[in-house]
């Protein structure tokens, strides 16, 4: 018994024929379903390769890609603080403003704290302007460094400024106001007699005080808050009342000795050298900063350079940003022709290849036909039996 089969010529030419029409199909209907045309190196190394490469490329943008827009978001936290600090220092110079219309040292000592406490907030707010652990206002450890292509030759450095410490040299360099303390002065009032005076006696039965005395009040930016013109009829307790008029100071009497205290340093002077061996008398208290118009004007000078520092950092990352955003648009282009260039190497047409499988398919239906036909002729010797 043979090995082998044999087949006629005709029946194997035909068979050949249908095994490689079939192979073709098979080909064509892998493009169809994948796209391409070079699914593996086996279609076409150099297509193959080169697709590959640019992909792979493409892919590194794409990560580098990602990276930008989250350099995009950093930046813009950092403006968004900038712009919320520039309106808090704007609170502070309104602030200023009005302690330096008003004479009332209460009044600016209130103010000065208020000044602290929008310092406070600026200091909070900066730290509060970070992204994802990177923060642009925070200072020593928070630069930001954006990567725009794959090997890393081409990147942009944006340093960090520190807004969370107001008083800082190198940032916004806006002290802290001091604020005021209480302070208190006395004046010992005793007559010829060395006995205490009430309330209700005569000044004048002390002999530091003579009809026609004035004694004025005034504060440290040198402002009279009041006076008292003393007459033959003036009692202790017109000058506690005068005292007690102006915004800030109380007086105590006990035991001949009349207590001033003052929320602000308080001086008390006579035109009568008597009074107080001459000298004026001062609460020992401590004065705010606002106390002085000379220190209001300064204040409002250290915030009007605040203001342009955060103005000039405002547009130094707007600058970063419109470069990160530039790349970014470049960047996406980029992707998108490297994606275009390996697609043109790879990607079948679908029309074309619709059209081969067509013409297949009737080829194959034809090479069917023919090797039923081939053998038929070879059944043919059966009839001589």
């Amino acid at each position: 018994m043979a090995d082998n089969i044999t087949l006629s010529s005709a029946v194997r030419s035909n068979l050949t024929a249908l095994q490689a029409t079939s192979k073709m199909m098979s080909s064509v209907q892998e493009k169809l379903s994948t796209g391409k045309k070079v699914n593996s190196a086996l279609d076409n190394p150099n297509s193959f390769f080169t697709a590959k490469g640019l992909e792979n490329r493409a892919n590194d943008l794409s990560t580098l890609l990602d990276d930008m827009g989250q350099s995009v978001q950093t930046l813009k936290a950092a403006d968004k603080g900038i712009s919320a600090i520039s309106d808090l220092v704007d609170a502070a110079k309104a602030k200023a403003n009005q302690a330096s219309q008003t004479s009332s040292q209460a009044e600016r000592n209130q103010y000065a704290k208020e000044y602290n406490e929008l310092m406070t907030q600026i200091e909070d707010l900066a730290k509060d302007s970070g992204y994802k652990g990177k923060n642009l206002l925070g200072g020593t450890g928070n630069d930001l460094s954006v990567t725009f292509n794959e090997d890393g030759s081409s990147s942009l450095a944006i340093s960090a400024v520190d807004f969370t410490d107001t008083t800082s040299s190198t940032g916004l360099n806006l002290s802290d106001l001091t604020e005021a303390t209480s302070g208190t002065s006395t004046i010992s009032l005793q007559n010829t007699a060395a006995a205490a005076l009430t309330s209700g006696d005569l000044l004048t039965d002390d002999t530091e005080f003579t009809a026609g005395d004035t004694i004025t009040f005034t504060d440290a930016n040198g402002s009279e808050l009041g006076s008292l013109e003393i007459t033959a009829t003036t009692t202790v307790a017109d000058l506690e009342s005068a005292i007690g008029d102006i915004d800030g100071a109380s007086t105590g009497l006990a035991a001949g000795t009349l207590t001033t205290t003052s929320e602000f340093n308080l001086t008390i002077s006579s035109d009568n050298v008597a009074f107080n061996g001459g000298a004026d008398l001062t609460t020992n208290g401590t004065d705010s900063t606002f106390a002085t118009d000379s220190n209001i004007e300064a204040t409002l000078s250290d915030l009007k350079k605040a203001q342009d520092t955060l103005r000039s950092q405002a547009s130094t990352f707007g600058t970063n940003l419109s470069i990160v955003q530039n790349r970014q648009d470049f960047t996406n282009s980029m992707i998108n022709t490297l994606e275009e260039g390996a697609g043109k190497l790879t990607l079948a047409d679908t029309n074309e290849e619709g059209a081969n499988l067509l013409a297949l398919q009737t080829q194959q239906s034809l090479a069917s036909t023919s090797l039923s036909l081939a053998a038929q002729a070879d059944q043919n010797v059966l009839r001589l039996f």
